[in-house]
């Protein structure tokens, strides 16, 4: 005798059934394994957005509180400082009733192509935010999202500082990921003058290209232990570690995700060995005659453990390979669907392919071993007295 034409023939018994619990085991498997890509995901979309050359210099007391304006030309001095730009935030309005929509800034022109190197902004439209006092490059999601594009005039109303500006879009940021617009801060400077505001004397933040990689941690030090006795103390930080803040709130997000899928993979237990039960009481007179013919209880019990855990892995193998599917088919469109958002960043990888593999595994054989234990300890004649 076969063995396993014989366990195959019993998962076929009840094709629905087989079917549905499968389908059920491969779903919660697919869903575990989509799961799983979260940290990692999360981690290569902030490892993709940042360079290992930019840092971030910012007010020791937060992103809100502003840095002497004459900080930017003490951080272009120092050594392995390749270039240096200011942000300072406007806080503009496009449209009143909906707020900030955008993150826009006042910036220095001159240092945009250097800083941001990797962005490959076109040289000629960086000559032409140059040469125009309200000039503005704006990200291609933030043009998209409003219908713009270059050589439209557009107005935005100040929130923080009490000037509206009228700009001229002149280049964009080509990364539909951008929602950045950029303007001159000498237009602001200029603006807040003719309205009887004073100058602007202030910034932001300050971001900073650096030569070496190796200077990025020294030079951090360097520039902090510079401003230690100031007025404004600093806080450098690299690019990753900056965006990383403002994802800190995802980090609590991250463990639930994992608990979830603890749950999850409890909930795949009780459906595979809801099934396994069934499955064994529906033959308790076809496995009492299998130990009258001869059939140990090891035999048994082998049998109807290798029945739920094949049936448990195929569902599985099913699910994760259905996972992999869909973040492949997605990787396809460039790692970046603008109807998805950066969900595109997140990959079934091979070693999640085997865990998830693993995890149907490990829950065919805790389901299939209590109902399997159970048909195999029971005498012949107890259960035909519960047959009959």
């Amino acid at each position: 005798m076969k063995f396993l034409p014989f366990i195959w023939r019993q998962l076929a018994r009840n094709k629905l059934r087989t079917a549905l619990t499968a389908g059920a085991i491969g779903l919660a498997v697919s869903l575990v394994c989509l799961l799983l890509t979260m940290p990692a995901g999360l981690d290569a979309l902030l490892s993709d957005v940042a360079s290992n050359t930019r840092i971030v210099v910012h007010n020791e007391a937060g992103l809100v509180y502003p840095l002497p304006y004459a900080y930017l030309q003490k951080i272009r001095a120092q050594p392995g400082v390749v270039s240096a730009a200011s942000w300072t935030w406007y806080g503009g309005v496009f449209r009143e009733e909906k707020g900030v929509e955008f993150p826009n800034f006042a910036v220095e022109p001159d240092p945009l192509g250097s800083v941001w190197a990797d962005w490959n902004l076109d040289p000629q439209q960086l000559e032409a935010f140059r040469r125009h006092r309200d000039g503005a490059i704006v990200g291609r999601g933030t043009l998209l999202k409003n219908g713009w594009k270059i050589g439209d005039r557009i107005t935005l109303k100040g929130t923080i500082y009490p000037v509206d500006l009228s700009f001229l879009i002149v280049g964009e940021i080509a990364s539909e990921r951008a929602p950045h617009f950029w303007f001159q801060r000498e237009y602001l400077d200029q603006a807040l003058r003719a309205a009887g505001r004073g100058g602007l004397d202030i910034l932001g933040t300050v971001w900073v290209r650096v030569d070496d990689p190796a200077r990025v941690a020294p030079l951090m030090r360097e520039i902090d232990e510079l401003f230690h006795n100031s007025e404004a103390v600093t806080a450098s930080e690299t690019e990753k570690s900056y965006f990383a803040n403002f994802f800190s709130m995802l980090e609590g997000f991250v463990t639930v995700i994992l608990i979830v899928t603890g749950l999850v993979a409890l909930c795949i237990v009780f459906i595979a060995a809801n099934t396994a039960s069934m499955a064994v009481r529906e033959r308790l007179g076809e496995i009492a005659v299998l130990k009258a013919l001869g059939f140990s209880r090891r035999l048994i019990f082998g049998t109807l453990l290798t029945e739920a855990v094949l049936l448990a892995t195929l569902g599985g193998a099913l699910g994760a390979l259905g996972a992999l599917g869909l973040t492949q088919l997605l990787r396809s469109g460039g790692g970046w669907n603008p109807a998805l958002g950066p969900l595109g960043s997140f990959i079934v990888t091979q070693t999640i392919l085997v865990q998830g593999l693993f995890l149907a595994l490990f829950v065919g054989m805790i389901s299939g071993v209590v109902p399997a234990l159970g048909a195999a300890r029971r005498s012949v004649a107890e259960t035909l007295r519960e047959v009959f």
